[in-house]
């Protein structure tokens, strides 16, 4: 420790050498560690690379230096937590070369969050142990942010480092994942006074406050852990997994052979009769306008395999007629609500239309340039998706209110209505063959359970190729009632009940946004302008 501090604070030829490298790879050593936090490495101490990226941006001699201290940990951070986009180009060997380019682009441009977080925390760099809690704040706000801007992409926040359904996570039902994630850095960083010089009672507390932090929350989740009671209702719900892969999905010979995999899967004798059937997101590799045109095979199909009074939730992409479009129609990433109600026969009975879409794989962000440069978002359909109207329960009938959430939009906290109108589960339908045999489909599950624990709502998820699983109100996956990747089958399972409305349903980010603004009190500049005002 002193030895490391020694060689940073060496002005001579040898050590100026020995610091660029050393900071370069000590930076990208904290990002990768805490990178390897998350499930499915699940190696928690990882967590004290937040600890070591504070001391680099200590350390740096400009805040342009702090800069590339974070932003370096934060392209390794991401190259680890994200490597899987490259799976999505390789499915098609037409767009195999853009996997590189997504693979390093995607790291590159959301290392610049850590890299600003870094930067603004070097510049107003405050004294004393009151520098974790501005450090924290920083780095979550900017974790917030990029969430948020444009369409946000927030994958893998810190707070996510603690698996879902664990007694840590718990916290979640009271601040969200972005307040547990500035539980999670506060408590990480306040190991670091510990690499720097100073009062050794000073830093000597500041890791033990820092233990007593993780500590608490560990023990404040195990107790409500303890006083859950899981109630389960009367409605019967069957997922389906086809283990459908999307390189063969498109191939004209899987065609028919996808369809009867969903049907036999849909109509196998069970235990009990499920009242509610749930597909995958894009389950079948046809439009929603070919798969219910009148007397159409998959139609009929699916007519035979739904039993009266049974209904079918499915995921395809559609097209609607707009003379306005340049093709003269839009399309969307739907998920549809099939119903046998008898004489009638299966009939749509609702639909919702994904509102937030990703990009590149929906959608190509600045389409005309980059267009032309021979990029293509990853949709089949004719033109990129456009997004539905924003998110909104829908009935069902014979199962509760649900909240449908398609893929991406599981990552997202806040999707969910609070306490007035709010759905009694979650309806999270995917299609995560795009990940390949990455640890994608295990992160997006965890991600995926962390708005069970936020809303107080079971969460069911159906997957083409896993993971599928029946999730509680606490973000525990209910026993046996898992699919993991690469199996075929189904899931009978009955649907949990809610328990009450969380804290966090009532007031979303509000305790996340008072903990920031508490952080930023300790040095908030105003204070700077206002005592040279005084003494000027």
């Amino acid at each position: 420790m002193n030895l490391l501090k020694a060689t940073l604070d060496d002005d001579g030829p040898r050590a100026r050498l020995i610091l660029r490298l050393g900071r370069i790879g000590l930076a990208l050593a904290a990002g990768a560690a805490a990178a390897l936090a998350h499930p499915p490495f699940g190696i928690l101490p990882g967590l004290l690379g937040y600890a070591l990226l504070m001391f680099l941006a200590e350390r740096a001699t400009s805040t342009r230096g702090a800069f590339w201290m974070g932003w370096l940990a934060g392209f390794a951070y991401f190259f680890i937590s994200c490597w899987w986009v490259a799976e999505a180009f390789l499915v098609n060997p037409a767009q195999a070369w853009m996997a590189p380019f997504a693979a390093s682009l995607l790291p590159i441009g959301l290392g610049l969050f850590w890299g600003t977080a870094t930067a603004l925390y070097r510049r107003f760099l405050p004294a004393g142990v009151k520098r974790v809690l501005f450090f924290a704040a920083l780095f979550c706000m900017l974790e917030w942010l990029r969430g948020h801007i444009l369409t946000g992409f927030p994958w893998n926040p810190a707070g996510a480092s603690w698996k879902a359904g664990s007694a840590a996570s718990q916290f979640a039902a009271l601040g969200g994942v972005y307040g547990l994630s500035f539980v999670t850095v506060a408590a990480a960083a306040a190991f670091g006074p510990l690499l720097n010089a100073g009062p050794r009672k000073a830093r000597i507390g500041s890791a033990v406050l820092g233990a007593l932090v993780l500590a608490a929350l560990m023990v404040g989740g195990a107790v409500r852990l303890a006083q859950a009671q899981l109630e389960l209702t009367d409605t019967v719900v069957r997922i389906v997994q086809a283990d459908v892969d999307q390189e063969s999905k498109w191939t004209p010979e899987a065609y028919r052979g996808i369809v009867d995999r969903y049907v036999n899967l849909t109509a196998r004798p069970g235990a009990v009769t499920p009242d509610l059937i749930i597909w995958p997101e894009g389950a079948l590799p046809a439009s929603a306008n070919q798969v219910f045109a009148p007397g159409s095979p998959e139609s009929l199909a699916i007519a035979r395999a739904v039993q009266p009074g049974q209904s079918l939730i499915i995921g395809l992409g559609r097209g609607l007629p707009d003379p306005t479009a340049p093709d003269g129609a839009r399309y969307f990433n739907s998920l549809f609500v099939l119903t046998d109600q008898g004489g009638d026969g299966l009939r749509i009975t609702g639909v919702y239309d994904k509102y937030r879409l990703v990009p590149f794989g929906e959608y190509l962000p600045a389409g005309g340039l980059l267009g032309a440069l021979g990029v293509r978002s990853l949709t089949h359909m004719p033109t990129d998706f456009s997004a539905g109207p924003r998110p909104a329960p829908i009935d069902i009938p014979g199962a509760p209110r649900a909240q449908p959430l398609i893929c991406y939009e599981s990552l997202y906290p806040g999707f969910t209505a609070g306490a007035a109108g709010r759905p009694a589960w979650i309806v999270n339908i995917s299609n995560d063959a795009w990940f390949g045999r990455s640890s994608g489909p295990l992160q997006h599950l965890n991600l995926a359970s962390y708005r069970a624990i936020e809303t107080g709502l079971p969460v069911v998820r159906s997957t083409p190729t896993g993971v599928s699983a029946m999730i509680d109100p606490w973000g525990r996956v209910i026993d046996d009632q898992r699919l993991e990747p690469g199996e075929s089958g189904v899931i009978d399972a009955r649907l949990p009940r809610p328990t009450a409305v969380t804290l966090y349903g009532r007031v979303g980010d509000l305790l996340f946004w008072l903990a920031v603004l508490a952080g930023l009190a300790v040095v908030a500049p105003w204070r700077r302008l206002r005592r040279a005002s005084t003494t000027g």
